[in-house]
Parts: C-alpha cells; structure tokens; sequence
C-alpha cells in the first residue's frame, strides 16, 4: 500500500467514526426540539409551576440554575485559575507538582454523584449549611475546579517562552510578566475552559439532588441559604414522578436546559476564535 493510499484510508476511516457521533447526537437534538418546541414561549419561561407541575412554566427552575451557575463561578474562578499560574509559573517540575497534577486529572473523571455525597457531608451536616444554594455552588465548584485548572494550566504553558524572557529583561518582576504578557494571550484558554466548566455544571443533576434542588418551589429565593429548583433535577422530577405529566412540557424543559448547555459551549467556541485571531504569535 503506498503513503497516499494511506492516507486516503486513514481519512475515510476518520470520517466514518466522525458521522457515527455526529450523526446520533444530532438526532437526539432534532428529536428533542421537535416535540419541544411548541411548548417553549414566553409564558412557560416567566411563569411558576402550577397544578402540581402540569401547567404553568419553568421559570424558577431556570433562574435557579442560573444562580447556581453563577455561584459555581465565583467559587471556581479564583481558585482554579490561581491554582493554574501557581502550577505552570512557580511549581517545579518535581515528584510532588507531577503528583498534584495527576490528583487533579483523576479528580476530573470522578463521577458526580460522589461530589454529591461529598457536598453533603462537607457542606450540608458538616458545616451546617444545609439544602442551600451555598452548598450546591459549593459542591459544584469542587466538581469543576479540576477542568478549570487543567484547561488554564494547559493555556498559560502554551503561550511562549519568548514573552517571559522579553519582559523580565527589562526589568518587570515576575508577577507583572505573568499578569500583563502571560494572562492576556492565554484569556481564550482560560475562557473556555471556565465555559465549559460552568456548561457542565449547569447540566448535573446528581451534585444538586443531595446539596440544594428543591421538588417544587415557585418561590423565589431570598438567600444563599435558601433551597432553589434547578432545571436538571426539575426535569428528573416532571419525567419520573409526577403522573399525568404532559409530554409537552417535559420535552419543552429538555430542550431550554440543552438550548442553555449549548449556547454557553458556542459562546466558548466564539470566544476563543474571536480572541485567537488576536494573537501576535
């Protein structure tokens, strides 16, 4: 076989596993947003449950995986991304920094339902915050701190050497270089992984099932150590146990969590193309 048979080989190969992803996924979408769309408007996004669940909206479920998500974000951020500098800029390259970084990959496979039970032993009884939107970000924010290093880490080590070089001989300290040479062109990778971090956590049920979610709620919480519905655990709990649930409204809370898990993950992907074509390397 010569070199470019191949290679054509190789790329029908690749090809045909792509289509047999692709093509599944885009299914489950289309079936999704086919019995879905026709109950999403903007009564079902503003409006309460009513009726024991089988009227009314989803609103707040959907404000409370916003808040969820944004309370991940402020636990993540600076944890992850400080973790991140310490270990690409600081840290040698000894027994102990490979060590932590290995702890870090596996802790990115645990599964979710074990940060569960984590949150609520630490947060929940331990800490004494109880079924909180405290101990749900809490809880979440562990689960995503793991990506959110490693992606960061992985950006701030690809932008060059050259930079750190050019700014230290001129006399900066070292904090300037990182923060004024390094941060700036490593933003799209930091950006996305913090996106798909936070995409992911919007999505988990497990986590929030032992943490925060609440089975029915229509109002509004007025803290952080208030119960909230959240729109995965509402959508387990409308699909599993209510009876005489419409299926309308099941598909229709299904396709506003994935529209929600997928613009986050596009606005990544923008982001990070927009910002890359910004780079002076």
């Amino acid at each position: 076989m010569t070199r470019q048979q191949s290679h054509t080989l190789a790329v029908r190969a690749i090809t045909a596993v792509s289509v047999l992803v692709i093509v599944p996924i885009l299914l489950v979408i289309g079936y999704v947003v086919a019995h879905g769309i026709g109950t999403v408007d903007w009564t079902f996004l503003t409006q309460p449950p009513r009726d024991g669940m089988r009227a009314g909206g989803i609103m707040p479920a959907l404000l409370g995986t916003l808040v969820l998500a944004a309370g991940t974000a402020v636990v993540t951020l600076p944890a992850g991304i400080g973790a991140a500098i310490f270990l690409a800029e600081y840290a040698g390259d000894n027994r102990m920094t490979r060590a932590v970084r290995l702890a870090i990959v596996n802790l990115a496979g645990i599964p979710s339902i074990v940060y569960g039970l984590f949150g609520l032993g630490a947060f929940v009884l331990f800490l004494r915050f109880g079924t909180s939107i405290v101990a749900g970000a809490l809880t979440l924010g562990i689960m995503t701190l793991p990506v959110v290093i490693s992606t960061a880490e992985e950006a701030i080590r690809a932008v060059p050497d050259q930079f750190r070089t050019v700014s230290l001989s001129l006399g900066a300290t070292r904090w300037q270089t990182i923060r004024h040479h390094v941060l700036p062109h490593a933003l799209p990778g930091i950006l996305t992984g913090i996106i798909l971090g936070l995409g992911r956590a919007a999505g988990e049920t497990a986590p929030i099932l032992f943490t925060v979610a609440a089975f029915y709620l229509p109002e509004l919480p007025r803290s952080i150590f208030d119960q909230t519905m959240a729109l995965p655990y509402h959508l387990y709990v409308i699909s599993t146990q209510v009876p005489g649930m419409p299926l309308g409204m099941q598909y229709g809370t299904a396709l506003v969590l994935l529209l929600l898990v997928l613009s986050m993950t596009l606005s990544a992907t923008l982001i990070r193309t927009r910002m890359r074509r910004r780079r002076e390397w």
